[in-house]
């Protein structure tokens, strides 16, 4: 079993626990959906959580317009 990367290692890549746990489920939620015809082992969130420290998960900030 390998180690999971604390939090505060997570959050030199995204700036908010908020964001973070966004991305991380979104991603996770996606595996699960891809994986319903196969069996596998690999929890999505250590998965997504993975994707994320190595590079392969990437988000974008989508900008707030002002409503008028």
């Amino acid at each position: 079993m390998t180690k999971q990367p604390a939090v505060d290692d997570l959050m030199a890549i995204i700036d908010s626990r908020y964001a973070l746990v966004v991305v991380v489920a979104k991603r996770a939620r996606s595996l699960i959906s891809a994986q319903q015809d196969e069996e596998s082992h690999i929890n999505p969130v250590t998965e997504a959580i993975r994707e994320l420290q190595s590079g392969d998960l990437r988000y974008y900030r989508v900008p707030q317009t002002a409503d008028k």
